[in-house]
């Protein structure tokens, strides 16, 4: 992973961002990273968090942050608001989700006896598509083998399982963060895929952002991702000096500084 200096910001029109551990700092928002994403806005660039958060925080951030769009649920749907209300582009239809939901709840419990201190976590009333249990956020916190033991049993139910900074998410269906997030170029943006690709940079920090690491040769590390370096499939090309929020805003003043080309 190269130092973040060594990225050419040039001709970067869209900034896809990861939520929990790169743009939030312990849990919290902080006023430098909402700052950084205000900046990319009104400088004319795309800004797109990518999240494994749930439907009802996706549906407060589409409408109220500075965000052209967020793609949620690791991937099971995108939303944006336009023209003056909110838009829902979900992968499987309302009667998939609810029959879903019903197997999520009992392997849920299946987990939960398997691996004391782990838990539900606290955001999974407001989920649509997936499972999220709590490794490190309210719960434990616990090691990074118990995150991954967690995944191991999800898989063995049929999920596919992915391990963020805090929860282990898991969920019915052949989509993720990357597949998703194009769909939305395609669909809302009208960008193909190499146009996407070209055009844009990823910043992450965990496995469930290695898709994204993959695709987009600008994708960037806060510096809190060599904690998951080991479990990593694909590694970021960059990464930032400082850690979560305070990393994104580095990337943020990085590619405003250089004056590179903005837009779409």
């Amino acid at each position: 992973m190269k130092p973040i200096a060594q990225l050419d910001p040039r001709g970067i029109g869209t900034v896809l961002v990861d939520i929990d551990d790169t743009l939030t700092t312990s849990g919290k928002l902080t006023a430098q990273a909402y700052g950084a994403l205000e900046r990319l806005h009104a400088a004319g660039k795309r800004v797109v968090p990518v999240t494994g958060r749930p439907a009802g925080w996706c549906d407060h951030i589409a409408r109220m942050w500075p965000v052209d769009a967020v793609v949620g649920e690791n991937g099971a749907f995108y939303f944006h608001f336009s023209g003056g209300r909110l838009h829902k582009r979900f992968l499987d239809d309302a009667a998939a989700r609810a029959a879903n939901r019903a197997r999520l709840d009992a392997i849920a419990q299946r987990i939960l006896g398997a691996v004391p201190g782990c838990a539900i976590a606290a955001d999974q009333p407001y989920r649509e598509t997936d499972l999220a249990i709590d490794y490190c956020e309210d719960a434990g916190p616990l090691s990074i083998a118990d995150a991954e033991r967690i995944a191991a049993l999800m898989a063995e139910a049929g999920l596919v399982a992915k391990i963020s900074s805090i929860h282990v998410n898991g969920w019915f269906g052949h989509y993720d963060k990357l597949a998703t997030t194009r769909l939305l170029f395609e669909e809302h943006f009208g960008l193909s895929p190499e146009e996407a690709r070209e055009g844009t940079v990823f910043v992450g920090d965990s496995p469930n952002d290695a898709p994204m690491f993959g695709f987009f040769a600008r994708s960037v590390g806060v510096a809190n991702v060599r904690r998951f370096e080991a479990l990593l499939s694909a590694k970021p090309g960059y990464v930032t000096r400082a850690e979560a929020g305070a990393g994104f805003a580095e990337l943020a003043d990085h590619l405003l500084g250089a004056g590179s080309c903005s837009g779409g």
